[in-house]
C-alpha cells in the first residue's frame, strides 16, 4: 500500500506539473533581468512539456534542466538588448546561467545546505544568494574560475560540469564549463527553482572557499562525503 501511495504522489505531481506547463510565470522575465544586472551571464534553458522535454529529444537524458543551444558557453551574456530577444523568443523557456565567469556555485543537496546556513549565519559568515533547486541548494559565490593570470587557475576534485553531474552526489562546485538554472525555472516535477527568503540577488557574492569548508562538514554529517581535509580537495 505504501509503494502505491508515493507512485499515486509522483503521478499526481507530475499530473499537476503538467497542468501548468503552458502557463508563463510572470516572475521569469524580472527575476532573469536581475540576474544579469547582477553579472550573471544567462543563457535560454529547455521547459518541461508534454511530460518531458521541449526539446522533443526521444530519451531526453536531463529532461527540461539542460540549455537549448549546444554553443550555450559562448552565447551566454549579460547584454540586455540579447535577454529581450530571448525572452520575448519562447515566454516558457527556462532560464541557466554559465559560471567561472562572474560567479561559482557551490552545490549540495538541501538537507546538508539548510544546515550550513544555519552554522554560516551563527558564525557570522557572509553568506550571498541561495537557490533551492528540487532537493538541493545552490550557493552562489565569487569565482575561481576567470583570474587575470591564466597560470592561476587551479581544477578542484569537486569541479562538475553538465556530463559529470551524477559523480557528485555530495558537492558539486560549479565553475569553468558548467551552468546552473536560474529562478523559477520549472522542473520535470512539476517544483520550481526558488531563491530562499532573505538570499537573493542582492546579496554581494562570498569568497567560495569558508563557504565550501561549511558546507562540507554538514554533507560529512549527512555521509554525502567522506571526512577528509578541504586542502586535499583544491590543489
Amino acid at each position: 500500500m505504501a509503494g502505491k501511495g508515493r507512485l499515486a504522489g509522483w503521478v499526481r505531481r507530475r499530473a499537476e506539473g503538467a497542468a501548468g506547463a503552458d502557463v508563463p510565470d510572470l516572475r521569469r522575465d524580472p527575476l532573469v533581468r536581475a540576474a544579469t544586472a547582477a553579472g550573471f551571464p544567462v543563457a535560454p534553458a529547455a521547459h518541461p512539456a508534454n511530460y518531458g522535454c521541449s526539446c522533443e529529444r526521444i530519451g531526453c537524458p536531463i529532461p527540461a534542466v539542460h540549455p537549448v543551444s549546444p554553443a550555450w558557453q559562448t552565447q551566454a551574456s549579460t547584454d540586455p538588448d540579447t535577454l529581450e530577444r530571448w525572452l520575448g523568443r519562447d515566454p516558457l523557456a527556462n532560464f541557466v546561467t554559465a559560471t567561472g565567469v562572474g560567479h561559482d556555485v557551490l552545490d549540495v543537496p538541501a538537507e546538508a545546505g539548510r544546515l550550513a546556513i544555519e552554522r554560516l549565519i551563527a558564525d557570522g559568515a557572509t553568506l550571498g544568494p541561495v537557490a533551492l533547486a528540487g532537493d538541493r541548494l545552490l550557493f552562489f559565490t565569487a569565482t575561481r574560475g576567470n583570474p587575470a593570470d591564466e597560470d592561476e587557475w587551479w581544477p578542484c576534485e569537486l569541479d562538475c560540469h553538465p556530463e559529470t553531474r551524477d559523480e557528485h552526489p555530495g558537492i558539486r562546485w560549479h565553475s569553468r564549463g558548467s551552468y546552473v538554472l536560474l529562478p523559477p525555472s520549472r522542473l520535470p516535477s512539476g517544483e520550481t527553482v526558488e531563491w530562499l527568503t532573505g538570499h537573493g540577488l542582492d546579496l554581494p557574492l562570498p569568497d567560495p572557499l569558508p563557504v565550501l569548508d561549511v558546507l562540507a562538514d554538514a554533507c560529512a554529517q549527512f555521509s554525502y562525503e567522506p571526512e577528509r581535509e578541504p586542502a586535499t580537495w583544491l590543489r
